[in-house]
């Protein structure tokens, strides 16, 4: 009787193990590396600390290279290609020029991890670890991120141009945009919450300064527009012509700090950007009671946004034999 039970509970055992250990469709795995390369999460994790140390913004802009490179052709770090003749670069798209940073933090912990563990570690995979290590270190939720990622042999400018989403986004276009990535409404909700750190460029958030139109937004309550005082100070930083460049806070009260704040932004009328304030565009999709609920909940907030992180990072994933496992992250290896 003795062994049977512990027989039932080795099996147990086993089956949680396997279920805790695979993403629900079986692609990527937690703990690919652990054997090939052990001190992976420590590099990476003391590199981050390092560069988010010296600059803390600059844990906004990892988080970003892992959702831009995302959101084209999958999480396959075609982002981090450079340009070379045939092939322009996503890193000069309208949605990345003069905008996306952090390069150069991949570029180190790939070095660490050539060194350590040769031709291991994909440069995909390295994104999905970062934009995970950003997020805690600057006060966020702790998540286990799911490996197995190669890289591809191709950037798409066309690409990056068309399927990362615009920061004037209507919320159909949000929606119908996450949803062809396999993303749904709540996932749309909780990775907005990404924005509340970082900044955006003059460029990004003009229109929704300076267009009357923009003003009347179908917020809940008294919220019907920018607060004044909010958008004069926008206005004093982003002027109508000229300095598209010039950055402005996400969240202009704990820009550094990754909590729930953004959400209580949002219902107050003072999102930065217009796809932020959108996301009370329309009580029909259940959207704004999330905004609601994120506002008043910080822990609902952190493990959504950690449960459609790791669905984000599983978009269009190189798997087994396809792709390769690039030696500098700017180039393939041909």
């Amino acid at each position: 009787m003795v062994a049977k039970m512990v027989m039932v509970m080795l099996l147990v055992v086993l089956i949680i193990t396997n279920f805790d250990a695979t993403t629900s469709d079986g692609v990527l795995t937690y703990g690919f590396y652990e054997e090939k390369c052990p001190y992976l999460e420590d590099i990476v994790r003391h590199t981050v600390a390092s560069a988010v140390y010296r600059d803390p913004g600059i844990a906004a802009s990892l988080l970003r290279l892992h959702f831009h490179d995302c959101f084209v052709m999958g999480c396959d770090a075609s982002v981090l290609l450079d340009g070379i003749e045939g092939m322009v670069s996503e890193k000069q798209a309208g949605p990345n020029i003069n905008s996306l940073r952090g390069f150069k933090v991949i570029d180190w912990i790939k070095h660490q991890l050539e060194e350590a563990c040769p031709y291991t570690v994909s440069c995909a995979d390295i994104l999905a670890i970062v934009a995970r290590d950003a997020v805690e270190l600057r006060g966020g939720p702790r998540w286990e991120v799911p490996l197995g990622r190669r890289d591809s042999f191709k950037a798409s400018f066309d690409g990056a141009n068309t399927y990362i989403p615009a920061p004037n986004s209507s919320l159909e276009i949000l929606i119908a945009n996450f949803k062809q990535q396999g993303l749904d409404e709540y996932d749309l909700v909780a990775l907005s919450g990404s924005h509340t750190i970082g900044k955006a460029r003059c460029l990004s958030f003009r229109q929704g300064i300076y267009d009357p139109n923009s003003e009347r937004l179908h917020h809940y309550h008294h919220h019907k527009r920018y607060k004044t005082t909010f958008r004069q100070t926008l206005r004093s930083i982003c002027p109508e012509t000229g300095r598209d460049n010039r950055p402005a806070a996400l969240d202009y009260s704990t820009q550094f700090l990754f909590d729930n704040h953004y959400y209580i932004n949002v219902l107050q009328g003072r999102g930065l950007l217009p796809s932020d304030n959108v996301l009370l565009a329309e009580e029909e999709h259940g959207i704004a009671s999330l905004v609601w609920e994120y506002a008043y909940n910080r822990g609902a907030f952190f493990r959504d946004f950690a449960k459609s992180m790791v669905k984000m990072g599983n978009i269009g994933v190189l798997i087994g034999e396809q792709g390769e496992i690039r030696r500098n992250c700017r180039l393939i290896n041909t």
